[in-house]
Order: structure tokens, then sequence, then C-alpha cells
């Protein structure tokens, strides 16, 4: 039996927590399964039209992780599974069931193979699951005795809610979210304190009101860690506005770009994007 963590994935129900946001429960295959802490990603495979599951080749026994994606890769490209990346919402170990929620780019789920299928999920449908890995895996550091800053769009509200459900109790946190409005607000529970500032984008270009928010908010003294997620060009602009604005360590900084306004994770990388990857590496070698 392989060991990478490859599972097939049953839709058992299927909710809306938001007008733009749909909560997809499913069913895990007989087996272990644990999350190792919050902000877990895994990757989602969708089938192509006409298919009612991924054709994803089976893992082999000791099977390595780059040897398995070249056999993904093998599979005719109008048959080979699209990928997406997500942050598992939430884990029932008695149920055997994770949920990943869906954000819609409109009310029609229009945007990419991902938002379209959520929009028309139905219990019985069928996904693929790689992970949760350690290869995703960064953890950010919840217990530094110092307040946290999150800053985010409605795209990193699972990873979000999962942070904030495990922050300890004691700590405290500031949390800036963009989302369209006023009905895309979702609760965030956890034992810590975590104060929300909830930003509504409106008709406003995206990402803007967040960096307006945060750019004129007056931040606790002396913070600690900061996370940052959502749109790339956005997260972009927030990690240099509080490295050069607010002089926040650059090692201090957990930012990622969940996606990439006016593109896909199936186009390449702009010169934006490779400047912004060797920016973060450098960070990280210091």
């Amino acid at each position: 039996m392989s060991d990478l963590p490859i599972r097939r994935l049953t839709v058992a129900a299927v909710h809306r927590p938001t007008p733009r946001t749909v909560r997809v429960t499913f069913a895990l295959p007989p087996g272990e399964f644990a999350l190792a802490g919050p902000d877990q990603q895994v990757k989602l495979y969708f089938p192509r039209p006409g298919q009612d599951r991924p054709a994803l080749p089976a893992p082999a026994p000791g099977q390595s992780l780059m040897d398995w994606y070249g056999a993904c890769h093998a599979v005719p490209e109008a048959e080979r599974p699209w990928m997406r990346s997500f942050t598992l919402r939430a884990h029932d170990a008695e149920l055997h069931t994770v949920d990943v929620d869906f954000v819609l780019h409109g009310t029609d789920g229009a945007g990419g193979p991902a938002a379209a299928w959520a929009a028309r999920a139905r219990p019985g449908q069928r996904l693929a699951m790689f992970g949760p890995s350690p290869e995703f895996a960064r953890p950010f550091p919840l217990d530094g005795g110092r307040p946290l800053l999150f800053a985010c769009d409605e795209s990193a509200l699972p990873a979000l809610g999962t942070l904030a459900e495990a922050l300890p109790a004691g700590a405290r946190a500031h949390a800036w979210i963009e989302v369209a409005g006023p009905e895309e607000e979702q609760p965030l529970l956890g034992f810590g304190e975590l104060t929300v500032h909830w930003v509504h984008r409106g008709d406003a270009p995206h990402g803007t009101r967040l960096l307006a928010a945060l750019g004129s908010a007056t931040l606790p003294s002396a913070p600690g860690a900061a996370w940052l997620a959502g749109e790339a060009g956005t997260v972009r602009a927030l990690r240099r506005h509080l490295t050069e604005d607010r002089g926040l360590p650059r090692a201090a900084l957990h930012a990622t770009g969940y996606w990439r306004a006016r593109l896909t994770q199936d186009d390449a990388p702009t010169p934006e994007d490779l400047a912004d990857a060797q920016e973060i590496l450098r960070d990280l070698q210091r």
C-alpha cells in the first residue's frame, strides 16, 4: 500500500454559510486521518467534463511523490484532472469527514473549475485529495506572547478560521478581513482574544480597501508575527507595508498568495510572481 496521502473523497453534504461560500463536507475513505494543527493545506483534484470522478493514477507501493506527479502529468491533458489548493476548514474524527469552503466569484460560481464544481456540488459526487502533508506545512506561531496580526480576503477565511480556533487562552490577535459585504461575514470562534475588523469591498477593486484599512489602523505596540493571505498582489503590498512602513521584521511575516487577479493557477508565473518568490526565499534564508 502506498504511503502517499492520496484519498478518494465523496460529497456527504453541501450548504452555504454565506451567499458566496459553499461548504462541502466530504466523507473520507477508511483509514487513519489526523490533522497536525491549523491551516492544513491540501490539493483537490476535479474531474473534467464528462467524467464522474478525477482520472488519477493509483499510487504504487513505495512510489515517490515526484514519480506519482510524473504519472499524473502523463495522463492526456483532455482527461487530466484540474488541481487546486485549499485549506481544510474542519475535520470530524467521529464522523470521519472533512469540510472544505469554496468561494464563489459571483452567485453563479463563475471564475474557474473549482468554483463551478462547488456551485453545483451534490451528495455522492467524487473528488480526490492529496494531503495534508508536511510538504505544504509552514506552522504559524500562535503562542509567542505578543499580539498577532492577521490580514486576508475571503479566500483565506477557512485558514484564518482554523487559526482563530487554535489560539490559546490569553493570546491576543487582530484580524483585518476583506469580504464583498456584511452578508459575507462569518463567526470566528476560539479561546484567544481576537479582535476582528471587517472590511467591506463593495464596488471597490479587490484589495484596495483592505490595504487602506490596515494602512490607517493603529497597530498594537510591539506586535509579534503577522499572517497574510489572499490575492497575490494584495498580499505583496500588505507585506511591504508592514515591513517598510511599520517596521516589522521580515522574518515575522508569513505571507501566501492564494490566487491572482485575472489569472488562474494554470497560468504561468508573471515577472512579479517570480520576483515575489525570490524575495520570500531570501527572507527565509536570513
